[in-house]
């Protein structure tokens, strides 16, 4: 199993938020816990607090960033704003953002007109109360002396936003107001989501506006390997995220030959077209997936859609277990761990069909000469373990070595030279824009093991690359 990364910082505010439990009544406790997530306790003669603590205290470090998303979802209880703040910046931190230097903020700043961003004044509101801290303290502790003094309530953050940003514009600078805000000191995702939502359609109301302003910003983030990409539509507008340059640099796939443990016969019925055919011995033997793949990456309800419609299935359900046992079968009867990852892969986390597909067996690379053939030129890597087609573009291989990659004569004798052809495979992956996650044969061999390792990896898998589960 791979170590759980040190969560004893999420583990102490969630500890915090949960407390407020104990403000529920004994017969509400229950369903509290059910809906967070959280193991149930019995009554008995245990407090409220009790409860509360023991029920916590099950919960393993791999489950923290899910109950955290539903304590912050939740409405049973209150979750103080600052409390609230820090848990999203660790669950947001935990996707690995990409990296937005400081210079590059207060650069993008400067260039910003806060007239087009703020002209929608609630809209422009709602964005800075979801982000930051509107409701902190106002300019000066003298101010607030006085206004305590008088009993009047401090001003706010927010009500400076209506005063120099609203009612009276041009006292603020877009620097300024990102100053007051925190913005530069932030974490990297809690400014990217800031982006994000800066250019919405929500906020900027008007398309040409928020090419423009995305174009602006972006001229300041591409130096650093990153953009705001537009990515999709909402409601007819576009919709804009930030991603790394250099991770997301794929366009989408044209041919997935896969689930083939043979190699595929193939030729070109159009070299201008970039159309092939693969030529079959036996019919099914090799999967071809001939449809566009979304902008959201390739989905079991892309992959069971076209399977459905390919064989003809009446009824659903049928067409999904038919599906699921053709590409169990596609894997290699010597690597039970293969076996295991895939048949774990759809019982780690709860079913949905909007999980990204988990492809076997694919066809990277193909040759029509031999690697002996070949000689030097020869392609280091023809066929990926699994392969997930994620949103944006982002392909993730994740590779299950077992001795053969490291070793000759059946495992006897280590072979460096297997073990180099490995590596510089890795990188020519990485390279070409795909992320390689490689998994130890011996974290496989049992089944009920890998279904612990993969209800923690996914998890952090799916956030890092901006993936909905």
């Amino acid at each position: 199993m791979v170590a759980s990364r040190d969560r004893s910082a999420l583990r102490a505010l969630l500890d915090t938020a949960v407390a407020r439990l104990n403000g529920l009544s004994h017969i509400n406790l229950g369903p509290a816990f059910e809906r967070l997530g959280m193991p149930p306790v019995p009554r008995e003669a245990r407090t409220k607090r009790e409860r509360v603590d023991q029920s916590y205290g099950q919960v393993h470090d791999a489950e923290l960033p899910r109950l955290a998303e539903r304590v912050l979802q939740q409405q049973d209880f209150e979750v103080d704003p600052q409390i609230r703040v820090q848990i999203e910046d660790l669950l947001w931190e935990e996707d690995a953002p990409p990296e937005i230097p400081k210079k590059a903020r207060r650069e993008l700043a400067r260039t910003l007109e806060l007239s087009d961003l703020a002209q929608h004044h609630d809209p422009f509101l709602r964005l800075l109360d979801r982000y930051w801290m509107t409701e902190g303290g106002g300019f000066s502790l003298g101010d607030l002396n006085a206004l305590l003094g008088n009993g009047v309530r401090p001003i706010s953050l927010r009500d400076e936003i209506k005063r120099h940003v609203f009612r009276n514009p041009g006292d603020w600078s877009t620097e300024a107001l990102f100053e007051k805000l925190g913005a530069f000191e932030a974490g990297d995702a809690r400014f990217a989501r800031f982006l994000e939502g800066l250019i919405s359609a929500d906020v900027l109301l008007d398309e040409n506006l928020q090419e423009t302003t995305a174009s602006t910003i972006n001229g300041h983030l591409r130096p650093y390997g990153i953009e705001l990409r537009r990515t999709g539509t909402a409601g007819g507008y576009p919709v804009f995220t930030v991603v790394s340059t250099r991770l997301h640099n794929n366009g989408r796939p044209k041919n997935i030959i896969f689930a083939s443990p043979v190699k595929p016969d193939i030729r070109f019925l159009s070299s201008l077209d970039n159309v092939i055919e693969v030529i079959e011995k036996h019919p099914g033997e090799t999967l071809t997936y001939d449809r566009e793949t979304p902008d959201a990456g390739l989905r079991w309800r892309d992959l069971h859609g076209w399977w459905q419609d390919k064989h003809k299935f009446s009824d659903e359900t049928q067409a999904r277990s038919n599906l699921y046992h053709r590409l169990l079968a596609s894997l290699p009867e010597k690597s039970p761990g293969q076996q295991n990852f895939f048949k774990a892969y759809h019982t780690a986390l709860p079913a949905s069909v909007d999980h990204p597909a988990l492809l076997p067996e694919v066809w990277l690379h193909w040759d029509p000469k031999t690697v002996k053939e070949r000689g030097p030129e020869a392609l280091l890597r023809f066929r990926m373990d699994f392969l997930l087609l994620l949103p944006h573009g982002q392909r993730v291989v994740l590779e299950v070595d077992g001795s053969q990659h490291y070793t000759r004569e059946r495992g006897r004798v280590p072979d460096t030279a297997k073990y180099a052809a490995m590596v510089a495979a890795d990188r020519d992956l990485r390279l070409s824009g795909y992320e390689v996650f490689r998994f130890g044969h011996d974290e496989l061999k049992e089944l009920d093991a890998t279904e612990e390792l993969l209800q923690d990896f996914l998890p952090r898998l799916f956030r890092r690359f901006r993936v909905s589960f």
